[in-house]
């Protein structure tokens, strides 16, 4: 009889079945996906949803000048935006989403 790779208790059932229960299945698969490397995507989704959230929660009224050192201290990083703008006095204004 094979092993749960999981547990290491006698596998009962069909032939070709690989673990004794879906939680060792899910158990064991979330073990391998801890020493995965998180992919690149992932990475900069993240911090672009964590610079629009930042954004949101100083954007209450519609418009705010906000200093740098606030929105750095918690968190946001200003080479991951969405999109840019440049204005036709030679501003340059970097967007995360729709702020």
């Amino acid at each position: 009889m094979p092993l749960c790779p999981h547990c290491n208790e006698e596998i009962t059932g069909r032939s070709d079945k690989k673990f004794c229960s879906p939680y060792c299945k899910s158990a064991y698969h979330y073990q391998q996906s801890k020493f995965k490397e998180t992919p690149l995507f992932n990475k900069i989704d993240t911090q672009l949803k964590a610079n629009r959230k930042i954004l949101k929660s100083y954007n209450k009224a519609g418009k705010a000048t906000v200093h740098k050192t606030d929105l750095l201290a918690e968190g946001f990083n200003p080479k991951y935006f969405t999109h840019y703008w440049k204005a036709k006095n030679g501003n340059l204004y970097l967007f995360c989403y729709e702020y």
